[in-house]
Order: structure tokens, then sequence, then C-alpha cells
């Protein structure tokens, strides 16, 4: 007998049926329906407990022991030394250093963070860095060296990045 339509029938499991809890104690899934006597899993709403309730017993959190403080206003920056731009063979004279060129040359990663460039190394090269903070160190070196330095707005809301702020 070859395979035809006529003799194709439908999987078994398309004809499961689905279970009927609380439907008296000959269904398997009557009086507790399937939950078990007593506990938080029991009763109904009780089985989504907020992260870190561990059933009454001393959450672990509780049990360790604080220090410190952390601040959760604290500026993350990316920060960067001249010395990069010293050593980099892909920086040449007259080269303008923003956002846009850091990140295509990999040398941020978080491109949502602000810039902070730091340093008093030597600088050989003329450059244009534009970022959101400088030190004083690092003003100094870029200017004697005959660059110029552009401190950028913080961009984000309501901020555009093309806007400048020249000091």
């Amino acid at each position: 007998m070859g395979v035809e339509i006529k003799n194709i029938k439908k999987p078994k499991a398309i004809k499961k049926d689905r279970k009927r809890r609380g439907r008296g104690i000959g269904s398997g899934l009557g009086k507790t329906s399937g939950r078990g006597h007593k506990g938080a899993k029991s009763r109904s709403g009780g089985a989504s407990y907020i992260p870190g309730f561990e059933g009454g017993q001393m959450p672990l959190i509780r049990k360790l022991p604080k220090r410190g403080f952390n601040n959760s206003d604290k500026q993350k920056w990316n920060v960067l030394n001249i010395n990069i731009f010293q050593r980099n063979d892909l920086i040449e004279n007259n080269t303008v250093i923003d956002l846009d060129f850091l990140i295509k040359n990999k040398i941020i990663k978080r491109k949502r963070l602000p810039i902070k460039i730091l340093g008093s190394t030597k600088l050989t090269k003329i450059l244009t860095i534009k970022a959101n903070a400088f030190s004083k160190n690092a003003i100094k070196t870029i200017e004697d060296a005959g660059g110029k330095v552009e401190i950028v707005k913080k961009w984000g809301k309501g901020v555009k990045k093309n806007d400048t702020n020249n000091n």
C-alpha cells in the first residue's frame, strides 16, 4: 500500500487535549491543581516575587557588609592621553581629530560618552583636537606644538553634535 493523501492522518500531538486543572480528583489535577500544598507558589500571584527574594530567609545582599560610596551621578568619560596621537601613524600634521575620526580609527569604543584629553607628554604634530574637556597641561602642550584646541558642548538631549564653543 503506497502513501496517498487519503491514507495520511493527523499526528497524535495535534489531538492532545489541554490539561483541565481543578476539575475533581479523578482528573489527576484536582484539589490543589498541581500546585502542591501551602507555600508561596501555591497561592495566586505568589510565584512572581521580586529578584533577590529568598523565601523569607535573610537575603544574601543584606548579609554582605556594606562599605564605601557609589556615586550614581558620576560623569563617565572617554579619557585619551596626548601620547596616543603622537604614537599613532595614521595621524599626520594638520589632522582634525573629533568624535567621528576617533570612532572611525577605533581609538575609542564608547561613542556616547564625552571625550576628555589629558597629558603633558611632548607633542611634535600640529593637530586640531575637538573634545568635551581638556586638562590644562594638554591645552598647553597642544598649543605649544602649534595646534588648536576646540571645546565641544556635550551632546545629548537638545544639543547637536556640531555645536561648538571655542575658547
